[in-house]
């Protein structure tokens, strides 16, 4: 066993999983660590992670108060090695904060696995207050967004455009129903590394059904050439809409599209 061969599924998702909530500090020399602090409900992960860790480490737990409640319970695993983080280093984990800057791995790597790490540590799955299933994901990375983005349109069919939010200017990427229920089925896989709540949420909403009094999705309509050619001459969005028989908001995301291609 290779540490941090990311073509490994195990690895791969305690890549992304890292990217996500794990922390690396430099110290004079060779000196650091990197930390992982979540709440103690899903400590389990972490003695995984020390599992399939060949180099010494320590979890180790604490109960503070927070912005959010007096007693709040939470386990930390910490590891020192400088050969591990030196391969977390390489692989695209930075060292400081990182929110903004990270990437997909710059190696060959196990896909969804790395996907699901990711969503597992800074994403949600489960169902909204109106019974509707999804899967998101929050990141300050352009290129974290836009990858998901990608993967799931290739290996899903899923269409998903995201933008920064004026409030935080993170991405926020959410697919809901058959989309949701879907991408759930694809990442959380039987025997796959995970935290056990969300394989739990996962399974609810890969389950989903459309209920019979709930309109029927709606097709996708695809752009013909000349659509694009009318949309790119038209002098305004209003006047493209009402020629092609569109939203202002379609025609809007497709030109966008056209010209940042």
């Amino acid at each position: 066993m290779t540490f941090m061969d990311l073509e490994d599924p195990r690895y791969a998702y305690m890549f992304g999983f890292l990217q996500a909530d794990g922390h690396l500090h430099a110290g004079p020399g060779r000196k650091g660590r990197l930390s992982v602090e979540i709440s103690h409900r899903d400590s389990d992960i972490l003695h995984a992670f020390q599992v399939l860790c060949p180099y010494p480490s320590t979890i180790r737990e604490r109960t503070r108060t927070t912005n959010f409640a007096e007693n709040c319970r939470s386990a930390t695993w910490t590891l020192y090695a400088a050969e591990a983080r030196a391969r977390l280093n390489e692989a695209g984990l930075p060292y400081g904060k990182k929110s903004r800057t990270i990437t997909p791995p710059r190696v060959p790597f196990s896909r969804r696995d790395y996907l699901r790490g990711l969503i597992d540590a800074d994403g949600a799955i489960g169902f909204t207050h109106q019974e509707l299933p999804f899967v998101s994901l929050v990141t300050a990375s352009t290129a974290v967004a836009t990858y998901l983005c990608r993967y799931t349109k290739l290996h899903l069919g899923l269409h998903k455009l995201t933008s920064r939010n004026s409030r935080d200017q993170v991405y926020n990427v959410m697919y809901m129903r058959e989309a949701g229920a879907s991408l759930a089925e694809h990442l959380y896989y039987p025997g796959c590394l995970a935290l056990r709540r969300k394989r739990s949420a996962a399974a609810e909403v890969a389950a989903w059904e459309r209920p019979s009094h709930m309109s029927p999705p709606r097709r996708r309509r695809t752009w013909a050439p000349w659509e694009d050619q009318a949309l790119l001459a038209a002098p305004t969005l209003d006047e493209a809409a009402e020629q092609l028989g569109r939203s202002k908001k379609s025609c809007q995301v497709r030109r966008w599209r056209l010209r940042h291609p």
